[in-house]
């Protein structure tokens, strides 16, 4: 058997008044609105942090080992001392400049990645995201974006002119442009990676800088890039003081720190309009308190308590809560679900929602979670208690006498 103070408030819910009724559906579709806005952005900003964070791990390595002030001498001892630290799953020294890249009249300035082609496919995950030809980085072969290969006209096969950038530093001097050949095209569907980069061979790469030997870096894969922690310590204590270990996290902490104060940003000023809806519930227990002003001195006449009273009506706005919750995040994890499809519809009406040449990604990225839907929940009827109270309370605290005189 239902306790009478919710009883009460289905009768409520359920009025012969339609006006009520329309009320009633209008806060609920509210909260609908307000919830399913929190679930969709909350998912797609999730999704961003994920898939950057899945990019950039498929591109660049999970440890960093630098040098202290010059570059990392007797790189195969070094690299050899890391992978046989537990965790590790390869290792290879690099040598990183920025370049001029010149094609059939076409130029651009890409950053030259030069790695031991023995050990590239231990440390990078680019051979999983080819799109043409091949991985090879032996002599002078060169894997390129897909981005740079339109831009410059590229192909496989094709040869690729790379200037020295000592060219700029030595202006007594002129340093003939190195030709690659192209053998591979890889698509990481994110910009800064497809546009940006040529990869070649650790000898070309100390070539265009005039090194004879020594690397920049010394690139390290792991079982888990989640425990960098660990690994960095494990790896650093290896190798002493002779090398820095930064992680992946230390490498690009400024935009992942972005990312997280703009998701915080963003729900705080999307709580705004949950509340907003929220709000509206509050008017609707308001007019229902109005209404049936009579009503509730008839029930305190017969003898319910006042708390009776004010949980039938915090009872009345939670279930308007708990309806428009629920349905808006069934409503936003529909939106979600057909996310491509909008945006391709959206396409085909000239509306472009998610161009690559802004945002740097190949499609809208989404993914939520139990917890994060939880949260959200939690908000939304934590706020409603607080909205359900003032209206409730004004009921419970109704004067019988003075109600019932309205008759």
């Amino acid at each position: 058997m239902l306790p009478f103070s919710l009883f009460l408030a289905l009768k409520y819910l359920r009025p012969k008044r339609s006006f009520i009724s329309v009320v009633t559906v209008i806060s609920v579709l509210g909260v609908l609105l307000g919830v399913a806005i929190l679930v969709i952005v909350l998912s797609v900003m999730t999704g961003f942090d994920e898939m950057w964070r899945d990019k950039i791990l498929s591109f660049k390595p999970h440890l960093t080992l630098v040098g202290r002030g010059a570059p990392v001498c007797d790189e195969e001892a070094v690299c050899r001392a890391v992978d046989a630290v537990p965790g590790v799953t390869g290792s290879a020294p690099v040598v990183e400049t920025l370049a001029l890249a010149e094609h059939a009249g076409r130029m651009a300035a890409p950053v030259v990645v030069g790695v031991s082609p023995s050990r590239a496919a231990s440390v990078s995950r680019v051979p999983e995201y080819m799109c043409a030809g091949v991985f090879d980085l032996e002599g002078d072969k060169a894997v390129i974006g897909l981005d740079l290969a339109m831009r410059l006209g590229l192909g496989v096969g094709d040869n690729l002119l790379v200037y020295s950038p000592r060219n700029v530093m030595s202006k007594d001097e002129l340093y003939l442009p190195e030709e690659l050949k192209v053998t591979g095209i890889f698509n990481l569907g994110m910009r800064d990676y497809d546009g940006n980069f040529v990869l070649t061979s650790l000898e070309i790469g100390r070539e265009l800088l005039g090194m004879d030997e020594g690397a920049h870096a010394i690139y390290v894969m792991t079982d888990d890039p989640f425990r960098f922690d660990e690994y960095a310590a494990a790896v650093q204590a290896k190798v002493g003081f002779l090398c820095e270990v930064r992680t992946w996290r230390e490498v690009d902490s400024l935009m992942f720190s972005a990312l997280s104060h703009e998701k915080t940003m963003m729900f705080v000023l999307l709580v705004f309009i949950t509340i907003v809806a929220i709000f509206c519930v509050t008017n609707t227990l308001i007019v229902v308190t109005v209404q049936k002003t009579n009503e509730i001195g008839v029930l305190k006449a017969l003898g319910f308590s006042s708390r009776s009273i004010m949980a039938a009506f915090v009872w009345h706005g939670w279930i308007q809560c708990l309806a428009g919750c629920a349905a808006g995040i069934g409503a936003g994890l529909l939106v979600l679900h057909n996310l491509h499809n909008i945006v391709s519809a959206l396409t085909f009406f000239d509306v472009e929602v998610f161009p690559k040449a802004i945002y740097g990604l190949s499609e809208i990225p989404w993914k939520t979670s139990f917890g994060e839907l939880a949260r959200i929940a939690l908000f939304v009827m934590s706020f409603c208690t607080l909205a359900s109270f003032l209206p409730a309370y004004r009921a419970a605290r109704l004067d019988p006498v003075e109600a019932l005189r309205h008759e």
